[in-house]
């Protein structure tokens, strides 16, 4: 099934998907530069989207969303700066203590911002294996190494978990970098699906392949990251797809293009996810203990 709002979009939901699911695109988003990078949920009612991205122009923007009586979104209102982000690319999450991570393509890099930052706090060149970094994730509830942040390659395609370590600041020192798994099609977004929701069994990752042009539904290893090989279609017939976020009110399933008309495009049908991802025991593959830091994961709900 697919409702689109411009009937030249091709994407599709792929079977045997299409019989619980429904595509919506959304369109492009008014006073928002293309092209078009990582997303995520600031609050109930506002989304967070990379502008310009790949360029030394990258910005993170705040958009409003409207929703409807079953509060899935149908539109977007005011957009405002939220913060600068030079390359910016599809990644884009937040982490322990509320420090936003982002993704600079080319540049292999990963950003960090505290909590009301215009521009990064914190700025890591990632070691080459990465080249050049496309995502950052943290690792849904219900799912393999929970909590810990995932990294995946656009250029070389493979995933890494990296060690953080508090650096006395708020913000985090990448300490290891480990390998734990290759990929295809060039990765720049990744979500967990919320456990119960139909069609998938199991711990499962949804990726965005902009290479591809495809975004896959994978099983996951022991680290949580999408294991090579188990890649089943999801959603066909794209261009740039990009970054990717989970709706906390819905758990619809949000993902924005690089190029390809530069939209953002909703999946319905999923269960909402967990209200708040429980404190996990470890952090990383060397297990930073965020509980004796005391810190505690928390959707941003408004």
């Amino acid at each position: 099934m697919c409702l689109c709002a411009t009937t030249s979009f091709a994407a599709t939901v792929a079977s045997p998907f299409d019989t619980a699911y429904t595509l919506i695109d959304l369109g492009s988003v008014s006073g928002v530069t293309p092209a078009y990078g990582g997303l995520t949920f600031l609050n109930n009612s506002t989304i967070l989207l990379g502008s310009s991205a790949n360029s030394s122009q990258g910005a993170i923007q705040a958009i409003q969303v409207n929703r409807d009586g079953n509060g899935h979104i149908t539109d977007f209102g005011a957009v405002t700066q939220y913060a600068t982000a030079p390359n910016m690319d599809g990644g884009l999450a937040f982490g322990p203590g509320g420090v936003l991570f982002a993704t600079g393509y080319g540049t292999n890099t990963l950003m960090q911002y505290l909590p009301g930052s215009t521009s990064p706090d914190k700025t890591i060149t990632l070691d080459s294996a990465t080249n050049s970094v496309g995502t950052v994730q943290f690792i849904g509830t219900g799912n393999p190494n929970a909590g810990s942040l995932i990294i995946g390659s656009y250029a070389n395609n493979k995933w890494f978990i990296p060690t953080l370590t508090p650096d006395g600041n708020g913000t985090w020192d990448v300490t290891a970098l480990t390998e734990v798994e290759a990929s295809s099609g060039g990765v720049e977004g990744i979500v967990y699906v919320p456990t119960g929701s139909a069609g998938f069994t199991g711990a499962k990752g949804l990726v965005t392949h902009y290479d591809a042009g495809v975004i896959r539904a994978y099983d996951l290893n022991s680290f949580g990251a999408p294991v090579s090989g188990t890649g089943q279609d999801f959603v066909t017939g794209l261009t740039g797809a990009e970054g990717a976020t989970i709706d906390p009110v819905t758990g619809d399933f949000l993902f924005s293009t690089f190029g390809g008309g530069n939209h953002i495009i909703q999946v319905q049908g999923f269960v909402p996810p967990a209200s708040e991802t429980p404190e996990p025991a470890t952090f990383g593959v060397l297990g930073l203990s965020l509980v004796a830091l005391g810190y505690r994961f928390r959707t941003r709900r408004s």
